[in-house]
Order: structure tokens, then sequence, then C-alpha cells
């Protein structure tokens, strides 16, 4: 159990059966009346955020959040399919739990999923991937005279905006959390 005294942020708990994150959170101790947690949070099956007052008092069970490195292996369509790479189990997902992250995913890369009671939530991608530059525009030379960006579709079929002297074939850097051009790949 956990009070909500010890609110801190990134601690996890249940209410009413759901697992939440606290994203923010000020312990309030007014002149006249009971001290309280003020508390911004977010249930973690569905993404929805409130805010709200509680007693410092109140306890609530700990949601324990499992985080496993696996390895995505490919798509049939319908589902993704994951690995754990220390028991070779394979975890079919949604396109709604990897929607964000499989778009800077390859066939064989690691991603982190996140279960809560053995069911996957969410899927991250790394923070940083490099990735191989397969359409864009060709750039026009001596078009340098400010930050000018053009759309360069990337290997895992993701979208980005890089500068213009970036060509296809090149290996670039992205941040997957943004989804920015970092740099060229070393």
């Amino acid at each position: 159990m956990i009070y909500a005294s010890d609110f801190r942020n990134g601690v996890t708990f249940e209410m009413n059966g759901k697992p939440h994150v606290v994203l923010s959170f000020q312990h309030v101790k007014p002149g006249k009346g009971a001290a309280f947690v003020r508390t911004k949070y977010r249930n973690i099956l569905t993404g929805a955020t409130r805010e709200e007052a509680f007693n410092p008092n109140d306890k609530f069970p700990k949601a324990h959040i499992e985080t496993k490195q696996m390895q995505y292996l490919y798509n049939d369509g319908e589902l993704y399919y994951f690995m754990d790479v220390d028991t070779y189990d394979q975890v079919p997902l949604t396109a709604e739990l990897v929607a964000d992250a499989v778009k800077y995913i390859r066939e064989n890369d690691m991603a982190t999923v996140k279960f809560y009671k053995e069911n996957a939530f969410t899927v991250e991608a790394p923070n940083f991937v490099d990735l191989e530059v397969v359409e864009t525009e060709p750039g026009v030379k001596g078009d340098t005279a400010t930050n000018v960006t053009k759309a360069a579709t990337v290997e895992t079929g993701a979208v980005v905006q890089v500068p213009i002297f970036i060509n296809e074939g090149e290996r670039i850097q992205i941040d997957t959390r943004t989804g920015e051009y970092l740099g060229r790949s070393k």
C-alpha cells in the first residue's frame, strides 16, 4: 500500500482497480482546514489525465508495472509479434499498442514493452534510432540561407522533416520521442 503523502513523480498506484502514474504532485497545508495532496495523474491503460486532491492518509495499492526488452520480429498484417529474448516467448500485439513505436523500429530491433498484470499495454522504441532515408526530393544547390527542411521517408515508413542537404541512401539519427531529425549517423 502507498499513502497519498508518499506520492512522487513516476509513482504507480491502483485506484478503482485501474493503474495510474503520478505526473505531478503538491503537498498543500492551508492556514485553515486539513492538509491535502493536489495530484495530477494519468491512467496507464487509457492515457486519460486527471487532477484530484487527496487526503494525505488515503491508501492505494501499488501498481506493479513490468518492463521487458523485447525483439520486434514481424507484422502479419494485423498483429505485431515481439519476442522475449530470455524465454523466446512470442507476444502478439495489436496495432493500437505499437502505433507510435513501430514507426521507428525495424524487424529484429529491440523495443521496450510494458506489462500490467501480464498484459502488455504499451511499446516504446529506443529514444534514438539510426535509419536510412529511402525517399526524399533532391536538394537545390545554394538554397541554404535559412533552415529549410523537406519531408523524407525512412526505411520504416515514418516521414521526418530533414534539412535539404540530406539525400536518399543516407543514414540519419532520429529522436523517437519527438520524431525530429538530429543529424547524420556517424
